[in-house]
């Protein structure tokens, strides 16, 4: 099973097995969809005191669906269909990169049109103010004349608890004003960005956000919500065995979006700082058996060439070496601590890498053969489109 973006371009929706959220504005109407229930007035859904109802009726009026144009031959000249929502009455619409922009041979292609429809049937075009690749976002901005604007309120998602409920909106497969509800299932997981396409530029997003709330193709760039309507995550992919909507659903975290949306506003683009490194989990078994001298951390498996990490003499690994069905390079460093935070497991350091931004100087803990240094790393600036 793979994660993929829930968009998909038009002439490929029929392919079930392609785990995608985004969708086409045409299909052929079968069964009521499990994904949602479009609810509506007198339509109501309780869990654990979740009421759907109310949440749809604060939330619903503020999400739209999002048409991108892409002209020209192959991949490239399609029509993807996704989801958003107003965050401004200014006339700012939030969604997923995949939705408004698509990758070909290493390189973001933009849509040529892109076009937001709102609940009550109203379609007005938009102009693309920026994408965050690196996170899944993109801003978009519309003329708010004559319209009736609900921005959504965004929430946090720095203290999220599994098992609490959850709603996701959007428009799955073309069904505008669709609602699914069920319980964040987990928290911290660690999905694909759109970024990358070689090992040290194979970048991911922490701290996304695991959901049992049915997402089908057309729910990317919609959101999820807690209880009282707050955003918490931007839906962005699917999980599943044959691609439909009962597998499970992965949203970028709002904390993230929020950052993300702050330097679009600002520059249309976003800034990431970069390490250069590939590394996995350290865990007490395995420390214990290579006698790292150390429990827990980042450790090492790869530094690119002429990145941050090789400038400040990190060393990745020089072997392979198998251990309990997992394969491991050997001798490389691990970081155990950035600027005196513990890096306790493998998103840690992805995750205070993120607070950080390109230039900064941080100082690293690093233990080698059983003994610990401190190194001065002058971050870098995050690769784009995997070059």
């Amino acid at each position: 099973m793979t994660r993929r973006p829930v968009a998909v371009v038009a002439a490929l929706l029929a392919t079930a097995a392609l785990v995608s959220a985004c969708g086409s504005s045409s299909h052929a109407r079968s069964a009521p969809s499990e994904s949602g229930s479009g609810a509506g007035p007198g339509a109501s859904h309780n869990l654990e005191g979740f009421d759907a109802s109310t949440v749809y009726a604060l939330d619903a009026p503020g999400v739209v669906t999002v048409t991108s144009v892409f002209p020209g031959a192959g991949p490239v000249g399609s029509t993807v269909q996704g989801s958003g929502f107003v965050t401004s009455s200014s006339g700012e619409i939030v969604t997923n990169a995949h939705v408004v922009a698509i990758s070909a041979d290493g390189t973001f292609h933009r849509a040529a049109h892109v076009y937001v429809q709102f609940a009550d049937g109203d379609e007005v075009p938009a102009k693309i103010v920026g994408t965050d690749p690196n996170a899944d976002v993109a801003l978009l901005q519309i003329n708010p004349a004559g319209l009736s604007l609900r921005p959504l309120t965004l929430g946090s998602s720095a203290s999220l608890t599994v098992g609490a409920p959850v709603a996701a909106l959007g428009s799955p497969f073309g069904e505008a004003g669709s609602i699914s509800v069920g319980v964040i299932s987990a928290t911290n997981r660690s999905i694909q960005s759109l970024n990358g396409t070689t090992a040290q530029n194979r970048f991911s997003i922490p701290g996304a956000i695991q959901t049992d709330a049915a997402i089908n193709h057309g729910n990317s760039g919609g959101p999820l919500v807690n209880a009282s309507g707050a955003v918490i995550g931007i839906n962005s992919q699917l999980e599943s065995s044959s691609g439909g909507g009962e597998g499970v659903g992965f949203a970028v975290p709002v904390d993230t979006v929020k950052r993300s949306l702050a330097q679009l506003q600002a520059h249309g683009s976003v800034a990431y700082a970069y390490v250069g490194v590939t590394s996995v989990d350290l865990f007490p078994q395995l420390a214990r058996r290579l006698h790292l001298g150390v429990t827990h951390g980042a450790f090492i498996q790869t530094v690119a060439s002429g990145g941050p990490a090789a400038k400040a003499g990190l060393r990745g690994g020089t072997h392979k070496f198998e251990f309990d069905a997992a394969q491991y390079e050997l001798g490389g460093d691990v970081i155990s601590k950035l600027d005196g935070r513990d890096l306790t497991v493998g998103h840690d350091l992805s995750d205070a890498i993120a607070l950080l931004d390109p230039g900064q100087v941080v100082t690293l803990e690093v233990w080698r053969g059983g003994t610990s240094r401190q190194l001065k790393l002058t971050l870098g600036a995050r690769p784009a489109g995997g070059e």
